[in-house]
């Protein structure tokens, strides 16, 4: 179901994980559930796995993860603030140490000139501090962007729980 870069990404965050003790939990938009399906597709991976959040649209972000419908109004859907508190309520909602959250534009509509197809905002959640990263995949087409995504996601959750104290 995944290719060998993703499963390999997620068996090694899931060692990491095992070996320190380590809880993960995932919010995800553009990516539709993909990083926890890719997490959960390794055996033994319920001891580290809490659970996932699918927040594809802005009333779900808010429900399920507490981004406040004012923040979604003044920085869009796909931005570092939402990123950044769908990762932080994850987090608190779920219980883990470490959430990671995905939300982009995977097209091939909705882009614009300032947020254009290919757009893509993680954070990751470990109650310190709250890591970004933007990406910017292009136009690549829906499927690859939200692999990329996918990647992405479990290597800032990787970095992340190698760095936790």
């Amino acid at each position: 179901m995944f290719d060998l870069d993703i499963r390999s990404l997620a068996a090694e965050l899931l060692n990491i994980s095992r070996e320190r003790g380590i809880t993960v939990a995932t919010v995800e938009s553009c990516t539709g559930g993909l990083v926890a399906g890719a997490l959960t597709a390794v055996s033994g991976s319920s001891s580290m796995v809490l659970g996932g959040l699918i927040t594809y649209s802005n009333e779900a972000k808010t429900a399920l993860a507490g981004v406040p419908a004012e923040l979604i109004l003044a920085h869009g859907a796909v931005s570092e603030p939402v990123a950044r508190v769908m990762a932080e309520g994850g987090r608190e909602r779920l219980s883990s140490r470490l959430a990671v959250s995905i939300t982009g534009i995977a097209g091939p509509d909705g882009g614009s000139e300032a947020k254009p197809v290919g757009l893509v905002h993680f954070a990751c959640a470990n109650g310190a501090r709250t890591l970004h990263r933007e990406k910017r995949f292009g136009a690549t087409g829906r499927d690859e962007i939200r692999r990329l995504s996918v990647l992405e996601a479990l290597d800032l959750l990787r970095e992340a729980a190698l760095t936790i104290e």
